[in-house]
């Protein structure tokens, strides 16, 4: 999607669509230029008491024919400017493009002068999101070769004074709903709109990360192999100006990534170790490091899952195509530190090589492991990759997986849960969450969870048992960190599934890239 920004009275921007939040405790009558555009529509509702500017209130008006205004005006209640949060102006753009989308029409303006003269820069940020996720329709075919598919990135740049950005992502509802129209561009208007510019090219590459993420998540597991992430992480490393390196059987082997590769022995396609490295701090500065689980497909392995919603295991990968779509926007924004992703990518199926359940494994750390259940394996494979990265001596390690079934129970698809060894981290990973509008909840990770995890025949068990079922997948995944300051991040109920949320789709979330990229650009003061 193409944003611009206006400065120009949104009476006299030529639209086909004006979308305007109006808040509940400010005066209509600094509407009126508008209202008088669309023959007072909002004055007359106003007056029986239909709106009121509450965040349910809408009304629509169009303007006369032939006229230089908008040809429609909606008007949505967002209830009182001086509570407004950045969420409720992130569901402000994702409504404002549904609006459009109703509507049939390919461009939009979005006026936000009504909450008051000074319209915070988060507010902005979080709308320029919300018009750009809600604009993302995964409309692919079936797949085709890996190679011939794109990173659906986009570029930033400035024209005249005024942001562009172009996407290749398709966006719509499916790729045989011929109803809908792509919301191709947006204007968002207001007085200090030249101020605007820069939160809108950061909430824009936000959201083009997450929408990344959600394509990358959204492409079946025939598509979106290891090999094919990591063609993409190349595709990335060119267009965001990252250093890449991929790590093949061969050099895992090499490293001694023994609990990856014991995953990846039960199919055909080859595991890939993926490392993004973007230079924006001082030299040899210690680097933050994100870690996404890329599982392209979960069978369960000889633990096999059962046939019912197998489907929806393409989605094992989404930390680490939330990673993918960070990494992108790092690079693109320039974010003043030294950032490195790493997605350890691979398929578990059963077959006669695949890893049994009672065998025994070794990994990098040199750990030996007790395979009990092989569809305990994002544990794994995120083992070795811990291990890799903290060696690089970084100022803190935050991964991200969809982990555990026990963290649905938990949480349910609210919040991810969050778990790690320093409580600086998680005070700043919730925070960053709630700006996101992807929120999380602490978990416990006390010594005596740990102890679920002895085994008789090696150091420990891949799995715990039932009781505490995501506060163990943590403990395991602490056993490979050490001693760096590191969260985890378990997505099983946020990354996918169905949304009420304006700017999200039924299907692939995304979530935490935008959570990423909050927490490292507050890391890095910006």
């Amino acid at each position: 999607m193409r944003l611009e920004v206006s400065t120009t009275a949104p009476e006299e921007v030529a639209t086909p669509l004006m979308v305007v939040g109006v808040a509940s405790n400010r005066a209509f009558e600094e509407l009126d230029g508008l209202d008088h555009a669309v023959g007072g529509v909002l004055s007359r509702a106003a007056a029986v008491g239909d709106f009121r500017g509450r965040k349910s209130d809408r009304v629509m008006g169009y303007g006369v024919a032939g006229g230089d205004g908008p040809q429609r005006v909606v008007f949505l209640g967002v209830g009182a400017s001086e509570s407004a949060s950045a969420e409720d102006l992130r569901r402000v753009g994702g409504r404002a493009v549904r609006a459009a989308e109703r509507h049939r029409v390919e461009s939009l303006a979005l006026y936000l002068g009504h909450l008051g003269g000074n319209v915070e820069e988060r507010w902005v940020q979080a709308a320029a999101e919300g018009l750009v996720l809600a604009s993302w329709r995964f409309e692919e075919p079936g797949g085709g070769p890996a190679d011939d598919v794109g990173a659906g990135g986009r570029r930033v740049q400035r024209e005249s004074g005024t942001l562009v950005g172009e996407s290749a992502t398709a966006i719509g509802e499916s790729a045989g709903d011929q109803r809908k129209v792509q919301v191709a561009s947006a204007t968002l208007v207001g007085a200090s709109a030249r101020e605007w510019e820069e939160p809108v090219c950061i909430g824009h590459a936000f959201a083009e990360g997450e929408n990344l993420a959600r394509t990358l998540q959204a492409r079946p597991g025939n598509v979106a192999t290891p090999s094919h992430l990591a063609a993409e992480a190349a595709r990335i490393a060119e267009e965001a100006e990252l250093e890449c390196e991929i790590l093949g059987p061969a050099e895992m082997e090499a490293e001694g990534m023994d609990a990856l590769l014991s995953v990846a022995r039960g199919s055909q396609e080859e595991p890939r170790l993926i490392v993004l490295r973007h230079h924006g701090g001082e030299d040899g500065a210690a680097p933050l490091v994100l870690v996404g689980k890329g599982l392209t497909f979960d069978a369960g392995g000889i633990s096999l899952k059962p046939a019912r919603g197998m489907e929806k295991m393409k989605y094992d990968m989404s930390g680490g195509a939330a990673v993918l779509g960070a990494m992108l926007a790092i690079g693109r924004l320039g974010v003043p530190v030294n950032v490195t992703g790493v997605v350890p990518s691979s398929e578990n199926l059963p077959s006669g090589t695949a890893t049994k359940p009672g065998d025994v494994i070794s990994s990098r750390a040199g750990t030996s492991i007790e395979v009990i259940n092989t569809d305990a394996e994002g544990r794994l494979i995120l083992a070795d990759a811990l291990h890799y990265a903290s060696e690089w001596g970084p100022a803190a390690i935050v991964d991200c997986a969809t982990l555990t079934g026990a963290c649905v129970v938990a949480l349910g698809r609210h919040r991810s849960a969050l778990l790690g060894n320093d409580e600086e981290l998680l005070g700043e990973l919730r925070a960053a969450g709630d700006h996101a509008g992807e929120p999380c909840w602490p978990l416990p990770l006390d010594a005596e969870y740990r102890r679920q995890l002895r085994s008789d025949f090696a150091d420990l068990k891949n799995v715990g048992g039932r009781p505490a079922g995501t506060i163990t997948a943590a403990c395991f995944l602490s056993e490979f960190v050490e001693g760096a300051p590191w969260a985890h991040l378990d997505i099983a109920g946020t990354a996918y599934g169905k949304t009420r949320k304006p700017y999200l789709r039924d299907g692939p979330a995304g979530i935490p890239c935008r959570l990423l990229l909050e927490w490292v650009r507050a890391r890095a003061g910006v």
